[in-house]
């Protein structure tokens, strides 16, 4: 997996850190992190997906109802919500290589509460690895690497590498809680 160690602390840029990947490594990228979170679900049950996980630190200011900011994410909450921001970031990544310039966002995010086993878990990542190779797929054999945008001021400007890169991103950095929200429902139910 790519480290992002020096960018979170602030000595490399986005833009530095992607300067020398290819679209085949996007694509390995992709595959690693899927494959690293279908690892994780392995050892799992269809119980451990919908557990409530104690998680103090809770908040998401983005909840679609008020009354869920301060909830704990199960399972099923965060394979839906990282898979939707990869994706996003996959789309928006295409139409950048291709040239076209736009603003907002192209998310689509299913209703965390509808996924209930491990099974719809592991599709659901499964369904990810698709769409975002198939992303990969969109862009022209010389992408528009002038293309760039400034998504937050923190992250600097970057181009199309970077836009697919900042889901990879958000994937990993919702690792060490799915692996909290894991082992809290194996120990919940003494596994």
């Amino acid at each position: 997996m790519l480290d992002f160690t020096a960018v979170r602390n602030k000595e490399m840029t986005y833009a530095e850190l992607v300067a020398d990947l290819t679209v085949a490594d996007l694509r390995a990228l992709t595959n690693e992190i899927i494959d690293y979170q279908l690892g994780l679900l392995a050892s799992c049950t269809d119980a451990d997906v919908v557990f409530t996980p104690v998680d103090p630190n809770a908040h998401d200011p983005y909840a679609a109802e008020k009354s869920d900011e301060g909830i704990a994410w199960n399972l099923g909450h965060l394979i839906v919500h990282v898979t939707a921001s990869s994706e996003e970031s996959a789309a928006l990544a295409a139409e950048m290589a291709r040239g076209v310039e736009r603003d907002g966002r192209s998310r689509s995010e299913i209703s965390w509460e509808t996924v209930t086993t491990i099974a719809q878990c592991q599709h659901r990542l499964e369904e990810s690895r698709r769409m975002r190779l198939a992303s990969l797929e969109m862009w022209p054999d010389e992408p528009y690497l002038d293309n760039k945008v400034t998504p937050w001021a923190v992250i600097g400007e970057i181009d199309a590498y970077g836009r697919f890169v900042l889901g990879l991103s958000h994937d990993q950095g919702h690792l060490p809680q799915i692996e909290d929200v894991i082992a809290q429902a194996k120990a919940a139910r003494g596994a």
